[in-house]
């Protein structure tokens, strides 16, 4: 189809309509991590089901955004986005009458359905739409914008969180939706690929959603059963399976929602492994730094959204210059040198212990946040740009719901994986904190128990007052070694996307085109 410019009239309204889209659902991500304290104590949820509540919206996320680009592609990429959009406004409002963890969960699976078909269709509307030489500049625009906006998330939910209003973080994205759907039917034309497969994959979709479902539920169930139990074993063996299924059919499929082809490019396969570690470091460090912060150093939730701020300032300032730069000398550089910052500054948070806490914020978490956000302001726009440069315009949506399933994915993995990690950690410091201690058996598993609930971990009854004080000590010395680990796993993550980065990208790429059998057999 036929690109405009930038500037242009259709270009301005295509760059307005994706970013605000865009970061409808990554507000959610990054404000949810904030909320997680007032929503854990007002919904009365354990640890595992934070976990559930973040994987759930993931998870679904994960399994249909390859079929969302695809039908973008086939059906229409503005009818499918907006479709996502509606589906996402609705979820955000259930989710926000949620009264309990368990109906939280249910909703989130609704807005991830919503997010699967929406947002695809933003970079896939961008890359299809925009002129081939300014699509970097177009992606880091969009990438500056949509960090701008998404990383307001913490500061945001961290206010409405202390104002006992954490629910308006759902019930936001309705003006904001609905203001993108009004747009879209009035300035932006449709887009979608007049010879493509007209077949859906719904096995595929079937297999891989079964396939993550059971992995998360085996990890998280994990620390409660222990491995041999067939609730952990028997789902993380079954979750493999349906995986390895979901490889053959899309071998054999000639419609597959995930094209094997488009990995015989060794710049699209080097992102997307370079997308696997660096977000699921990013997602297991912002987590735990929230945690840290609010349940455990002693800061308010407003505080902890506020400590992002120069993350979100270096994501500004660079995100749109290193994708017009990206453009002008190549990605490789800026893949490098961006996973291996923000390894860096994970590396530095992970030295973190007891602080007096806001107080010793510039001495203690300013300076790994500062690293952290500069590196992955190199990163972002030359990774997307990279990715979506790796194929043709007729691909763009698949490759966009790809790359995106893999972030996805990667943060899945992160939270259940990393998430029971955690949890042992814990158990196993308080085992060894409470040691000496004169309490019997007994008290000692009920003290243990607590450990699921991480940061939020309260000293059961039946203490004294004295015995009270020596137990939050050891929850809190507890949970601080069980972050400082997570966060060095978060920064080995973080430096191996570097890696992949090394090994695969390259300077120029062929683009994969639309002729899978084609290039299966070549």
């Amino acid at each position: 189809m036929a690109t405009v410019a930038l500037r242009s009239s259709q270009g301005k309204w295509v760059m307005v309509c994706t970013i605000m889209a865009s970061a409808m659902a990554f507000i959610d991500a990054t404000a949810l991590n904030v909320i997680l304290p007032s929503l854990q104590k007002n919904l009365k949820a354990s640890g595992p089901d934070l976990f559930w509540i973040l994987n759930a919206y993931l998870l679904m996320l994960a399994s249909l955004i390859l079929i969302g680009g695809t039908l973008g592609d086939k059906l229409g990429r503005k009818k499918v986005f907006m479709t996502g959009i509606f589906i996402f406004i609705l979820g955000s409002v259930a989710c926000g009458f949620s009264s309990g963890a368990t109906m939280l969960i249910i909703f989130r699976l609704i807005q991830g359905i919503g997010g699967a078909l929406m947002i695809p269709g933003s970079l896939s509307l961008i890359s299809s739409s925009i002129n081939e030489k300014e699509r970097g500049k177009a992606i880091g625009t969009w990438s500056a914008a949509t960090t701008l906006v998404t990383m307001g998330g913490p500061a945001l939910g961290g206010a409405l969180a202390d104002a006992g209003l954490w629910r308006y973080i759902f019930f936001i994205n309705v003006p904001i939706g609905l203001i993108v759907l009004f747009f879209l039917t009035s300035k932006v034309s449709e887009s979608k690929e007049e010879t493509a497969h007209t077949g859906l994959d719904f096995y595929g979709a079937i297999t891989i959603a079964a396939g993550l479902a059971m992995l998360t539920f085996g990890f998280l169930r994990l620390p409660a059963v222990g491995f041999i139990h067939l609730q952990s074993f028997g789902s993380i063996a079954g979750g493999i399976v349906f995986l390895f299924a979901f490889i053959g059919i899309e071998r054999k499929s000639s419609h597959p929602m995930m094209p094997l082809s488009l990995f015989s490019n060794l710049i699209f396969s080097g992102t997307n492994l370079l997308t696997f570690f660096l977000y699921a470091g990013l997602g297991t460090g912002m987590l735990f730094i929230s945690l840290n912060m609010v349940q455990v150093q002693g800061y308010t939730q407003l505080e902890s959204g506020l400590t992002f701020l120069p993350f979100t300032f270096f994501m500004v300032i660079n995100a749109r210059y290193a994708g017009s730069l990206a453009d002008k000398y190549g990605p490789r550089i800026f893949l490098i040198s961006g996973p291996f910052l923000a390894g860096t500054g994970l590396l530095l948070l992970s030295f973190i212990g007891q602080t007096s806490g806001a107080s010793d914020y510039w001495t203690s978490f300013f300076p790994g946040i500062l690293v952290f956000g500069f590196g992955m302001s190199l990163t972002v726009a030359p990774l997307t740009a990279a990715v979506m440069g790796s194929v043709s315009d007729n691909l763009s949506g698949t490759a966009s719901g790809v790359n995106n399933a893999v972030s996805r994915i990667a943060g899945v993995f992160a939270n259940a994986v990393l998430g029971s990690v955690a949890v042992l950690l814990f158990s196993a410091a308080l085992q060894k904190e409470i040691k000496t201690d004169t309490f019997d058996l007994q008290q000692k598993q009920t003290i243990i128990a607590q450990a699921a609930n991480l940061g939020n971990a309260s000293v059961p009854e039946g203490f004294t007052l004295t015995e009270g004080q020596k137990i939050k000590k050891a929850y809190q010395a507890g949970f601080i070694n069980s972050y400082n680990v997570i966060m060095k796993i978060s920064a080995v993550l973080g430096y191996t996307a570097s890696l992949m980065a090394l090994i695969f990208i390259r300077k120029k790429a062929t683009k994969i085109t639309p002729d899978y059998k084609q290039c299966l057999s070549a």
